[in-house]
């Protein structure tokens, strides 16, 4: 009788062994086979198990319940950050936790800014890549007390927010990211520049205000240090900048094209309205058009518009000016007709 106990007390406990083991290997150690790669989105404010149900239905996981039960042992589920993962076929449990854990498989995003959007503008494809919060980044943008402590020497930090290519994790917090943008704006503005800006007599945000307008003025590199100095030959004229760009940025449903009861806008930005410059940029330019402000073309052209092709037509009296306006209404119209036609 005690041969058959014991011998039924060993069988039982290897069958426990063998059914914890196999737990354990099922639990941490088993492969979740799937084909090819899975890119999985841990947002802020997610539960651990929102994350699992994310990663069950998108076929990452085999078993949600067992995948689980070990985030609970190794205590993961208090622990994952954020981020855009890149799962592999074949990782198991464990695998996928530490990654969860330690944001080892976390993907970089990249995000490239165009130059001359307004920080509205920039949020707005924040929002669509990095999946931050827009309202966010504007508060923080417009923040006078926030842009003086980054240098900004204007009433907000726009027009301080670098174009450029840049690399974020996901939902990187707002602050960092314009934190980022206004560090490249000052390497692009370094102190050469700004000691060019003290010679011109104007401060960096004069100087980066010009910049803004040229910016929103033409895309031909060509051509921005000429209407930099256009605007600068109007200044000294004492003459109104009369600046579409600046009527751009304080109309809601803008950019289209404007009408003349937009130049009636009551806006200190309304440079139609009110003499020099207006008080702060406008968008957020480039390196060509912050140097085209700070070096412009020397010339006595006091007006410009467009040729209805590419690029504009200088002019130096109010009476060649109305000519270049009427070859661009005859060469909007010619374009008209050919598009009608079929022709272009």
């Amino acid at each position: 009788m005690k041969k058959k106990l014991t011998k039924f007390i060993v069988l039982l406990l290897a069958f426990v062994v063998i059914l914890f083991s196999g737990l354990i290997y099922f639990t941490f150690f088993a492969p979740n086979y799937f084909d090819g790669e899975i890119v999985i989105k841990v947002s802020k404010g997610m539960t651990f198990g929102q994350v699992a149900e994310s990663l069950k239905a998108n076929n990452v996981l085999k078993n949600k319940t067992l995948f689980e039960i070990a985030g609970k042992i190794i205590s993961a589920e208090k622990d994952i950050k954020i981020g855009k993962y890149l799962f592999i076929g074949g990782m198991t449990n464990l695998e996928i936790l530490y990654d969860l854990k330690s944001g080892k498989s976390a993907l970089r995003v990249s995000v490239t800014i165009p130059e001359g959007l307004k920080a509205t503008q920039q949020a707005k494809i924040y929002t669509q890549q990095l999946g931050i919060d827009s309202v966010k980044f504007v508060e923080f943008v417009f923040d006078k007390s926030y842009a003086k402590k980054l240098g900004a020497d204007g009433e907000s930090l726009e027009g301080y927010l670098m174009p450029d290519t840049y690399q974020f994790y996901w939902q990187t917090d707002e602050e960092e990211i314009i934190e980022r943008m206004v560090e490249q704006f000052w390497k692009v503005y370094n102190d050469t520049l700004q000691q060019r800006a003290k010679i011109l007599g104007l401060s960096n945000n004069e100087i980066i205000t010009m910049a803004s307008i040229v910016e929103g003025e033409t895309d031909l590199d060509s051509e921005r240090a000429t209407i930099a100095g256009v605007y600068y030959n109007r200044l000294r004229k004492r003459i109104f900048l009369q600046a579409d760009p600046t009527i751009q940025y304080v109309i809601e449903d803008g950019p289209r094209r404007l009408r003349y009861s937009d130049l009636k806008i009551e806006s200190p930005y309304n440079t139609y309205r009110y003499f020099g410059l207006p008080p702060g940029p406008i968008n957020n330019p480039g390196k060509a058009s912050i140097i085209a402000a700070l070096y412009p073309a020397k010339h006595k052209y006091i007006f410009f518009v467009a040729t209805g092709f590419e690029g504009h037509t200088f002019t130096r009296t109010y009476l060649e000016h109305q000519k270049a306006v009427y070859q661009l209404r005859k060469n909007r119209e010619a374009r008209q007709q050919n598009k009608e036609a079929g022709l272009n």
